[in-house]
């Protein structure tokens, strides 16, 4: 079962240091500890940072903070039907 609090407070971590606003996913690319191989896993879920991108088609940029993004990331794995 994927904890989505655990989930994500990775994806605020691992996001968190990227130069807001950011406009594109390649702007956070650079934050990234492990660039686009960066790993988010919690129970049965995990996805590289290069998978999460080509999953969620419905990221609307620009993003002003690393919650509004996040959220959003949220919702489109839900939406997925991947958490």
């Amino acid at each position: 079962m994927v904890d989505k609090d655990d989930l994500r407070q990775q994806f605020i971590d691992a996001f968190e240091g990227a130069d807001y606003p950011i406009n594109s996913p390649m702007d956070l690319v650079p934050a990234l500890p492990n660039g686009p191989a960066t790993s988010f896993e919690s129970g049965e879920f995990s996805m590289t940072a290069m998978e999460l991108n080509s999953e969620l088609s419905g990221a609307e940029f620009p993003y002003d903070d690393v919650e509004s993004f996040v959220d959003d990331v949220m919702e489109g794995l839900e939406d997925e039907g991947h958490i």
